[in-house]
């Protein structure tokens, strides 16, 4: 509607409006609202247990988490499917299509990985043609292997398959030319055949964000909190990370956060206490917390929210 454009550009204008655009206006209620949740929470982790007070910070944290949860949901349904008809109109199939837009589906991670072919010798290693170049496009239930076209817009469909069909391997210790390598296996593809892939990633976090996401039942080198361990390693936000890519965590200032992965080149995979949401983020964003009481204490203060969630 160009004259609903022209009038919002002109009170966009005005000194009232303090230099704000049309779009903040639409999106400070919601943060007011999520500001309100943060502040019940610090009230519920402070009031003494079974008082009065307790018990209306945990009424109040109902009502504040069911609006934030309706409205998140309304703005990643939206943000979903626009994405998903993006992609799908840069697919070309070269093999039996399937339909990519669901309102059950979404995207969790995509990007350019190198699939390693031809006989195994050191002089093969070496030579640049055994990397061929694939993209892949990881959504919650399905994996699509691509590669682009020619002209560099579109991607070519070579193989799909659902997400519960995937397993990965690690190659550990196999030397800097199998350095970022890992085993891909589709086990039924959409021609009901297995295919198998070696791929090559870019970095050690890059790998392990891949198998991770391709494979999410893979066992993380620390324990959950949901597994009731009675320690494990956490880290506290100490400056704040909007991610990126799907399979990353925006955290917040003093967010905590459940450690469940670390890499050598600076990325930290965790679980935040609060909501339970799982994510990677730069290692230099957080720093771990030392001390077992604190740990403790955080995991207790978790633990009054989650019940204060799930209705006391």
């Amino acid at each position: 509607n160009q004259a609903f454009r022209e009038a919002m550009a002109l009170l966009e204008k005005h000194p009232r409006v303090r230099g704000l655009s049309f779009t903040s206006f639409l999106i400070l209620p919601f943060q007011r609202i999520t500001r309100l949740k943060l502040l019940v929470q610090n009230i519920l982790k402070k009031a003494e247990e079974n008082s009065e007070r307790e018990a209306n910070a945990i009424k109040a944290h109902q009502q504040l988490e069911q609006i934030v949860k309706e409205c998140n949901e309304g703005v990643r349904k939206m943000s979903r499917t626009e994405g998903l008809i993006n992609i799908e109109k840069k697919l070309e199939f070269k093999c039996k299509s399937v339909p990519i837009i669901s309102h059950s589906r979404w995207l969790l991670k995509k990007g350019e990985v190198q699939q390693m072919s031809g006989p195994h010798s050191t002089r093969t290693m070496r030579s640049r043609k055994l990397y061929q170049p694939l993209y892949l496009f990881l959504f919650n239930n399905l994996l699509l292997v691509t590669k682009r076209s020619s002209s560099g817009d579109k991607f070519q469909v070579l193989n799909s398959c659902t997400r519960a069909m995937l397993r990965t391997d690690d190659l550990e210790d196999q030397g800097q030319l199998l350095a970022n390598v890992f085993n891909l296996r589709l086990l039924e593809n959409q021609e009901d055949r297995e295919v198998r892939y070696m791929l090559k990633t870019t970095s050690m976090s890059d790998k392990l964000r891949w198998m991770y996401a391709l494979t999410p039942n893979r066992r993380t080198r620390f324990m959950s909190t949901s597994s009731h361990q009675t320690d494990s390693p956490q880290v506290q936000c100490i400056q704040s990370y909007s991610s990126q890519e799907p399979d990353e965590l925006s955290i917040e200032m003093a967010d905590v956060l459940n450690l469940l992965e670390r890499t050598d080149d600076g990325w930290m995979m965790g679980e935040r206490l609060h909501d339970g949401e799982r994510g990677w983020f730069p290692s230099r964003v957080v720093e771990e917390i030392q001390s077992k009481e604190v740990r403790a204490q955080n995991l207790r203060e978790a633990f009054r929210i989650q019940q204060a969630q799930e209705g006391g």
